[in-house]
């Protein structure tokens, strides 16, 4: 795994200012380009119900026999685990990943589940920072 070096405010600015939502985007949108990896940065929507509304990826990485959706989180909300176990079971086939700020974040005040744990316990991938060397090797031609 890449060590991840701090943000800046002004990058955070940057990365917001050229699209990304996030100084967490931004710099996975910096290590995608570095990668030369083929992606996509919001280019998709995802359809889900019960009411019907779409969920749109951070990133789509492309890869010759791969298809990764990246998610980068900060906070990781009740609303956002709730759709994506939604998604997952609606589309199960979509590889979907999350980039956490700290995976070790609690999921609410005086919980013993972390982001992380619950990954693994609804069976996403997820890392710290950026995106694995790992992830990234499964994306080149």
């Amino acid at each position: 795994m890449t060590k991840k070096k701090k943000i800046s405010k002004s990058q955070m600015q940057r990365g917001i200012i050229e699209g990304y939502r996030s100084g967490l985007e931004s710099s996975v949108g910096a290590q995608l380009n570095a990668a030369k990896v083929r992606w996509e940065y919001e280019s998709e929507r995802i359809p889900f119900i019960p009411k019907t509304r779409s969920y749109t990826p951070d990133f789509i990485i492309k890869g010759k026999d791969v298809k990764m959706y990246v998610e980068t989180k900060g906070r990781f909300f009740a609303s956002d685990r709730s759709k994506h176990l939604l998604i997952k079971e609606q589309h199960p086939q979509l590889d979907i990943r999350f980039v956490f700020t700290n995976p070790n974040q609690k999921l609410y005040k005086g919980a013993k589940t972390t982001y992380g744990d619950w990954c693994e316990k609804h069976g996403f991938s997820f890392s710290k920072g950026s995106i694995p060397d790992s992830w990234l090797r499964e994306c080149l031609p």
